[in-house]
Formats: structure tokens, sequence, C-alpha cells
């Protein structure tokens, strides 16, 4: 049996311990270093540290994700086009996705969003199209994630089964459940399931969080976002904080001039406008991509 003598020794040591407020932490599923056999000096505390974690390496994230196929053929019907030459547009997107690249790079950048005035314009095909262009660069990572949660498109142009993004979003279920790999450099974040409201969605910090996630576990190179319409709802302001910059697809058969005018206004201190692209030209000269910072 102790003494009095040692119990109350042990107490008020114990006790100078919590008045120091020291507390120690050990990482879940690690396990605890043993001590020395050598009793420590009086007087002095020993801190006990898990082992070190290994360093990050986002290549192994990448070769975990789960593999997804893309069938060309039904892609080609869908006005997709993986491979080059495929298809005339192609090297419209390939010059896009170079000076794309090049200015993002230069700024530092790594997140781009696409929208468009209203609804309709084909800016999922371009989001889908410009992430098939980057993929066919082998040193550039790209994730093309479906934010567009009122009337997602994205699963169905690329032929993929998806489930619901929103649980992703509010971190429910784990980013790596979700994602899917196109070949070596291509990650698909898609939705399956329109969001009711989206807005609250966009704005919750778990969705910040979320994209922050990518960024960090992933390391890609670009995150193309396919967002919804910009004029008509606040779902794209709810996201713009999230992203560094938007590409604005106008349809030329129904967007007017003011359409484009009113989401300059409302990018303007908020995001930057990295350029215009017309779809559906009908005029030879108006077939082309314009770039550059508006």
């Amino acid at each position: 049996m102790r003494s009095d003598d040692d119990f109350t020794e042990r107490l008020e040591s114990r006790t100078a311990e919590r008045r120091a407020g020291i507390s120690l932490f050990r990482a879940r599923n690690v396990p605890a270093v043993q001590p020395a056999a050598t009793p420590p000096s009086p007087g002095l505390m020993e801190v006990y540290s898990p082992p070190p974690q290994p360093p990050h390496r986002p290549e192994k994230v990448w070769e975990s994700l789960s593999p997804a196929r893309l069938d060309p053929a039904f892609l080609a019907g869908n006005g997709l086009f993986p491979e080059p030459g495929q298809h005339a547009v192609t090297s419209q997107f390939d010059m896009l996705r170079t000076r794309l690249l090049q200015a993002m790079q230069e700024r530092g950048w790594s997140r781009i969003a696409v929208t468009s005035p209203t609804h309709g314009c084909g800016k999922s095909l371009v989001a889908a199209n410009l992430a098939l262009s980057l993929a066919r660069v082998p040193s550039c990572r790209t994730v093309l994630l479906d934010l567009e949660l009122r009337h997602p498109d994205l699963a169905r142009l690329l032929g993929q089964q998806a489930g619901p993004l929103r649980e992703v979003l509010s971190g429910d279920q784990p980013l790596e459940s979700h994602l899917r790999r196109v070949g070596p450099n291509l990650a698909l974040a898609l939705n399956g399931e329109a969001v009711a409201n989206p807005a609250e969605t966009l704005l919750a910090p778990q969705t910040a969080e979320t994209l922050r996630a990518v960024v960090d576990h992933l390391a890609p190179s670009i995150v193309v976002l396919d967002l919804p319409p910009a004029l008509g709802s606040d779902d794209v302001i709810s996201v713009l904080p999230q992203v560094d910059a938007v590409l604005l697809v106008a349809d030329a058969t129904r967007t007017t001039a003011e359409d484009i005018r009113s989401c300059e206004r409302l990018f303007e201190g908020r995001t930057t406008l990295m350029g215009v692209i017309l779809n559906r030209a009908q005029e030879r000269s108006l077939r082309r991509y314009r770039y550059g910072k508006k």
C-alpha cells in the first residue's frame, strides 16, 4: 500500500500539470510512443509525440480514384470530342485551353468557372469540351466539377451515372467516394440530382471547404466549374468567392449585348471575366472565340 506522503506528492504533481494548461493530443489510430524504462528526472515532464506523418502525395490520390470510361461515339453524338482532330472544333478548344492555361498560371490561379447570361447557351457543353481539351495535356491535371445545381447536365452529356453532389458538398459523403478518374489526369465530380435550394447550398461554408479540399488533396492544374446562368438568380454570386476567374458563354441566337453588360456588372469587383465565348454563331466571321481580360 502506498504511503500518504507518496499519494500527496502524486496529487500535487498532477494538479501542477493542470494549472500549466498542457494538453497532449495523439492522432487517431496512431499508437502511443511508449515511455523509456528510466524514470523521469524530478521536476521534468515527458512529452510524447506521434511519429511524423508521411508527406502528402497527390499522385497517389489520383491513382486511388475509381476509374470511369468515356464512350467516344456517345460523346460525339452530344457534341463532345475527346480526341484531337476528331472534329474541327477541337482545334478551337485547344487554342482556348492554351491561352487560358497561360493566363491562369501567370496569376497563380487554378479555378475557372464557366457560366452564361441565361439558360440554354451551351455553357455545359463548353465546360466539358474545355476539360477534355485540358486532359489532352499530359502534365495538366484537370477536375471538372458540376455546380449547376438547378439543372445538372454534365453527367448526361458524358454518359455517366452520378449520385447527388449535394451530399459531398455538405460533407455527408467523402469526396473520394464521388470523384471518378478518366485516364491519368481528368477527374469528374458530377451531379445526378437537382437541388431544391441551390443558392443556400453554394453559400454554405461546407461547400467552400469541399472546394478547398479538391485543390488541397488533388493539387490540380485547373478546376473547371460548370456554374448556373448568371442572370435570374443569386446562384453564381453565391459561389464567386470560391473561383479565380470566369468564362462567359453567349448564344449568338439569343444573347443580347445588354445581357453581356449585365454579367460584366455582376462580376465587377467580385471576380475577373477572362473572356466571352460566342456559341452558335451563324456567320463565318463570328465562328471564333474571344479572349482577354474584360
